[in-house]
C-alpha cells in the first residue's frame, strides 16, 4: 500500500481520482468471497488439540485462515462468530458452502459441518435415590455425607441461564469463590456482577448467530426467561428450601434442595426461547468451562438422534466428567441422543410419588385418576355435566354440547388429539374441565401439561371405559372433580422408565450400549423464576446424575471421568423396593431392558464403593473420534473393545471375543466370581472366570476375555443379558450385554 500512495503522487488529482476509484473497485472485487450474493449460513470448523498454549495465538491462526479465504483481516473478523481456543481448536463462522468446502480442504482442518439446533430435554427425588439430609451415626453415612454435600465442587450447567434471586442460589454460610476459579461474571441486560455470589460464582451467555428479531424476546444475559436452566441447577446444587410447593399450591410439598447442595455453579447460556440451542455456542460454552475450572458439565439437551456434541470429547481429555440427558422420544425404539462413550447419557424414570385425583360419578361410583389440580377457586362441591366428545378434537367438540361441562377425552382405535391439544381446544369450546385418557394411568409424563385453570385428569383406558359406560346408559351424566392430593412411599410402584424417555440401540453407534443409566424425571420440583414448579424429560433426570457426579468426584479426587461413569453403572438397581424387576412405559409396559435404562435405576450410595471399575485412557477415545471421521481403520473392533462399563454386539454371525480390564478400587485383597447372564440364543463365557487382587506384590488391574457365541444362524433382534464379578459380599459389579445375531451385515430385522 505505501508503493501504491508513491506511484498516486505522480499523478494530477483528476487522474488520481479516477486511479482511486479503479483501486476501489480492484479491491472490492478481489476482497468480496468467492459467492458474495450466496447465502451464508453457520459453520462449525474442528480443528482437534490446540497447538499453542496461548488462546491469543490460536484465535488469531483463526483469523489468518479466514482471511485466507475470505481477502481480507475485516472479512474474518466479521465472518468469525466463535473462536474456540482453550479446551480444543476450532471457530464458528457465517460462511457460503463453497467456502466450507475450501475450507475442509485444509490439512489442520478435521471436519467442517453446519450449525445444528438442540433443544431442552424438557424434592422427593433425592430420598427416593437415597441421598436423605438424615443425622446419621458416622458408619452409617452415605455419599452425601462422605462428599461433605458436595463442598466445593465446581459444576459447569449448559442450559437457558438462571434466576438467581431464586432462594436456592442464596450463598448465605457459603465460603469464598475457590481460588481456582477463573471464571466471569458477564454483565447484561437484568444482570449486574452483584447477581453472582458465593453460589453462582460466574456467569456467561452467547448469542452469536441468534437473529436480533429473537433476541429482542430474551434477556440478553444469563437470566433465565424460560425456567429451564434454572429447574436444572437447582436440582443440581440449590440449597435446602423449606416449607415449598408446586407454585405454593401444597402439592410436593416439601424441602426442595440439589443433589450437591454445597456445590458452586457456573452458568454458561446457550439456548433462547425461539431459537434453542445452537452447537456452535455449545462448544463455546464447553471450551470456555475447561478454562473456568469447571469439574463436572451437564447438559441437559441435544439434537436428534446422531447430533453429538463432539466438542465434549476435550472436557473429558482435562478430567471433567459430562454428563448429558439421553432425549425424550421414547418409547421407540434408536432415538437416544448424546450416545458418544466418553460421557454419561441419562434415561428419565419415575419416583414413589403421585397425585391422586377423585372423581364421582353421578351413581355415587368413585374413581381415581391423575392431575395437578388445585385451584380451589375454580373447585365447585356440585357436580357439573358430563359429555363424551371421542377424539376430543375440532369436529368431535363442535358436534357436542360442551359448554359449562367436563369433558372426557376417551376414542380407542381413533387418532385421538394429544393432551396438549385437547386442553386447548376444550377451553375454546367453552368446556369447565376434562378427563383425558391414556393407555396407563399411573403415566405421569403428560402430568406437567395437566395444570390449568380447570379441572384436567389423566385415566386409564379401564377407567374411561367405566366413565363412558356410565353416560351412555345415563340421561343426565354428571361428575365432580376432587382436588388433587399428594401420595408418597410404598404405595407407588417405581421406578419406572418414563415412556418419553429415548432409547437405544444408537443408531449412529450400535456397539455404544446407550443410555447409561436411568434417574428420576418425572413430576421433578424444583426453581423456577421465584417459584417451584413440577418438570418432566431427562432433562429432569440428568442433573440428578450430574449431583451424583459431582458427589462421588468429592470423594475420589483422583478418579477419572470413566471410573466415575463405571462406578454409576455397574451398582445401579434393577429391581425395585419390593425386589420386582423395574418396568418401561410404553405400548405396553414391559420388563425394561439396557435400551431403557442402560445399566439399572441409579443408586448413589453403592456408587460410591463399587469395588471394581472399567477405566478408559481418555486418549483412547480420540481412536474413536478418528473413526466417526473415517480417519481409522477396523473401527468395529475397537469399539468393540473399548473398556466401557457395557458390552453390545450388533452383528454377531458366529461368535467374537471381546477384551475388558477392570481397575480395583476396593479392598486390596479380593476374589471375584463371574456371574454370567447369557443373553437368549448365545453362548456366554468370560476366561477367567476368578479375578485375584493380592495385597503383596499384586496389581491392581486384571483384564479378562468374554466369549459371545450365537446358538443358531438366524438373522434376529437383540437379546440381553450381563456380565457381573461379585465377591461374594460387599461388591456386585455388573454391566449389561446387548446381542443381535445376524446373517448377513447391513441386514435389520424387519419383522
Amino acid at each position: 500500500m505505501h508503493h501504491q500512495r508513491i506511484e498516486l503522487a505522480s499523478f494530477s488529482k483528476s487522474d488520481m481520482d479516477l486511479r482511486t476509484a479503479f483501486s476501489c473497485a480492484l479491491l472490492l472485487v478481489t476482497l468480496l468471497p468467492p459467492s458474495a450474493n450466496a447465502s451464508s449460513k453457520m459453520y462449525i470448523v474442528y480443528m482437534g488439540e490446540r497447538k499453542h498454549d496461548d488462546p491469543s495465538v490460536v484465535t488469531s491462526s483463526h483469523h489468518d485462515m479466514l482471511t485466507s479465504i475470505l481477502g481480507s483481516k475485516n472479512e474474518a473478523l466479521e465472518s468469525i462468530v466463535y473462536s474456540y481456543k482453550h479446551g480444543f481448536s476450532g471457530f464458528a463462522a457465517m460462511l457460503t458452502e463453497s467456502q466450507a468446502e475450501t475450507l475442509a480442504k485444509f490439512p489442520e482442518v478435521a471436519s467442517v459441518k453446519p450449525n445444528t439446533n438442540h433443544e431442552p430435554h424438557t424434592t422427593r427425588s433425592w430420598d427416593f435415590l437415597g441421598l436423605g439430609d438424615s443425622q446419621q451415626p458416622p458408619e452409617q453415612h452415605g455419599l452425601l455425607q462422605k462428599a461433605n454435600y458436595g463442598e466445593d465442587v465446581i459444576i459447569g450447567v449448559i442450559d437457558s441461564g438462571i434466576w438467581p434471586e431464586s432462594l436456592s442460589f442464596d450463598d448465605t454460610g457459603y465460603g469464598p469463590v475457590p481460588a481456582r476459579w477463573k471464571g466471569v461474571c458477564q454483565v447484561g441486560q437484568a444482570w449486574n456482577t452483584t447477581n453472582c455470589n458465593r453460589k453462582i460464582i460466574g456467569a456467561r451467555w452467547y448469542s452469536g448467530g441468534i437473529t436480533d428479531e429473537v433476541l429482542k424476546g430474551n434477556y440478553m444475559s444469563a437470566r433465565d426467561l424460560s425456567g429451564h436452566g434454572t429447574h436444572v441447577a437447582s436440582t443440581i446444587a440449590g440449597r435446602e428450601v423449606w416449607n415449598v410447593s408446586y407454585i405454593g399450591s401444597g402439592l410436593g410439598a416439601g424441602v426442595a434442595r440439589g443433589g450437591a447442595p454445597r456445590s458452586r455453579l457456573g452458568v454458561y447460556k446457550v439456548c433462547w426461547e425461539g431459537a434453542g440451542c445452537q452447537e456452535a455456542a455449545i462448544l463455546a460454552a464447553i471450551d470456555d468451562a475447561i478454562n473456568d475450572g469447571v469439574d463436572v458439565l451437564s447438559l441437559s439437551l441435544g439434537g436428534g438422534a446422531g447430533e453429538e456434541i463432539f466438542g465434549s470429547l476435550h472436557a473429558v481429555l482435562r478430567g471433567i466428567p459430562v454428563v448429558f440427558s439421553g432425549g425424550n422420544d421414547g418409547p421407540k425404539p434408536s432415538t437416544v441422543n448424546n450416545a458418544v462413550p466418553w460421557v454419561t447419557t441419562v434415561a428419565a424414570s419415575t419416583m414413589d410419588r403421585s397425585f391422586p385425583t377423585l372423581m364421582t360419578l353421578g351413581n355415587k361410583e368413585k374413581l381415581v385418576g391423575q392431575s395437578l389440580h388445585y385451584n380451589a377457586s375454580v373447585i365447585s362441591s356440585d357436580f357439573k355435566g358430563l359429555v363424551h366428545a371421542r377424539s376430543c378434537d375440532m369436529q368431535a367438540l363442535a358436534s357436542s354440547n360442551v359448554t359449562g361441562k367436563i369433558v372426557l377425552c376417551y376414542a380407542p382405535g381413533e387418532a385421538q388429539v394429544a393432551l396438549i391439544d385437547a386442553i386447548r381446544l376444550t377451553v375454546e369450546a367453552g368446556a369447565n374441565g376434562v378427563i383425558f385418557a391414556q393407555n396407563a394411568a399411573n403415566n405421569l409424563d403428560n402430568l406437567s401439561a395437566c395444570r390449568h385453570f380447570m379441572p384436567c385428569v389423566l385415566v386409564d383406558f379401564e377407567i374411561a371405559q367405566r366413565i363412558t359406560s356410565y353416560w351412555k346408559r345415563t340421561g343426565n351424566p354428571v361428575v365432580m372433580v376432587s382436588p388433587t392430593v399428594t401420595v408418597v412411599g410404598n404405595g407407588v410402584l417405581a421406578p419406572r422408565v418414563a415412556s418419553f424417555s429415548s432409547r437405544g440401540p444408537s443408531a449412529e453407534f450400535p456397539y455404544i450400549l446407550k443410555p447409561d443409566v436411568a434417574a428420576p424425571g418425572v413430576s421433578i420440583l424444583a426453581a423456577v423464576r421465584d417459584s417451584y414448579v413440577l418438570l418432566s424429560g431427562t432433562s429432569m433426570a440428568c442433573p440428578h446424575v450430574s449431583a451424583v457426579t459431582a458427589l462421588l468426584k468429592s470423594v475420589h479426587r483422583d478418579w477419572s471421568p470413566a471410573m466415575i461413569k463405571s462406578a454409576i453403572v455397574t451398582t445401579a438397581s434393577l429391581t425395585d423396593r419390593y425386589g420386582m424387576p423395574i418396568q418401561a412405559e410404553g405400548l405396553p409396559r414391559k420388563l425394561a431392558d439396557p435400551f431403557d435404562l442402560g445399566g439399572g435405576h441409579i443408586n448413589p450410595d453403592k456408587a460410591v464403593d463399587p469395588g471394581l471399575v472399567y477405566d478408559v485412557d481418555a486418549r483412547e477415545y480420540n481412536k474413536f473420534f478418528n473413526c466417526t471421521l473415517g480417519l481409522f481403520g477396523e473401527c468395529e473392533l475397537y469399539q468393540l473393545n473399548l473398556n466401557l462399563p457395557s458390552i453390545s454386539v450388533p452383528d454377531l454371525k458366529d461368535n467374537v471375543t471381546v477384551m475388558r480390564t477392570v481397575t480395583n478400587v476396593g479392598p486390596t485383597e479380593a476374589t471375584y466370581q463371574a456371574v454370567v447372564e447369557a443373553p437368549a440364543g448365545v453362548i456366554m463365557s468370560v476366561e477367567p472366570s476368578m479375578l485375584n487382587f493380592t495385597q503383596v506384590g499384586g496389581t491392581s488391574t486384571a483384564t479378562f476375555r468374554v466369549t459371545l457365541t450365537a446358538k443358531q444362524r438366524v438373522q434376529g433382534g437383540y437379546t440381553f443379558g450381563s456380565l457381573t464379578w461379585s465377591d461374594g459380599s460387599t461388591h456386585s459389579v455388573r454391566i449389561p450385554v446387548a446381542v443381535r445375531t445376524v446373517i448377513q451385515d447391513y441386514v435389520a430385522d424387519t419383522s
